[in-house]
């Protein structure tokens, strides 16, 4: 059993993740900022139903604050999660064309940075992590290359996997400034 969970809300500057496994009766549960090295902690159990009971209590409590399920690196990704990321990024990039940073922006972008775990320092600042349109359109490109590619690899094989390798992208995903 195991869960990575994000909790971002740009205008509170938090952008933490919390994330738990189970191994045999032992919990081990890892939280902090996205992006830096995580705090550890490991519960002891006499028996893996406590550690079973352990999860799932701190499951609810992370989640009833806000925190969503996510992925610890964008290794991989499932089709609906690109589809949604683009949505997202196609919402946001009126708002940055215009450098309009109001409540929308905000929460479009919160949005995006639960499902793209993004490590963006200490401070955020809304109104840089997207500078320009080209850094939106940066992101939105080499998100639908992987749409591409995916079309390309289901007709030649048929297959019925949904989900795409990021490895490719993902040292690119973040412009450097």
């Amino acid at each position: 059993m195991e869960i990575y969970l994000v909790y971002a809300n740009a205008i509170n500057n938090s952008n933490k993740f919390w994330s738990a496994k189970i191994e045999e009766n032992n919990l081990i549960v890892q939280w902090g900022r996205v992006g830096y090295n995580p705090k550890t902690k490991t519960h002891s159990f006499t028996n893996s139903q406590q550690a079973i009971n352990k999860y799932n209590n701190l499951v609810y409590e992370k989640k009833s604050k806000g925190y969503q399920e996510s992925q610890p690196q964008v290794d991989s990704c499932s089709i609906g999660d690109i589809r949604r990321a683009l949505q997202i990024l196609n919402t946001l990039r009126p708002y940055v064309a215009n450098k309009n940073f109001n409540p929308g922006y905000i929460e479009s972008l919160n949005n995006y940075l639960k499902l793209v775990p993004t490590p963006l320092g200490m401070q955020i600042d809304p109104r840089t992590v997207y500078r320009t349109v080209e850094d939106v359109d940066h992101q939105i490109q080499l998100l639908n290359s992987l749409l591409s590619t995916e079309q390309l690899q289901q007709s030649k094989d048929d297959s019925s996997e949904k989900v795409v390798s990021m490895k490719s992208i993902s040292k690119n995903f973040w412009r450097v400034v």
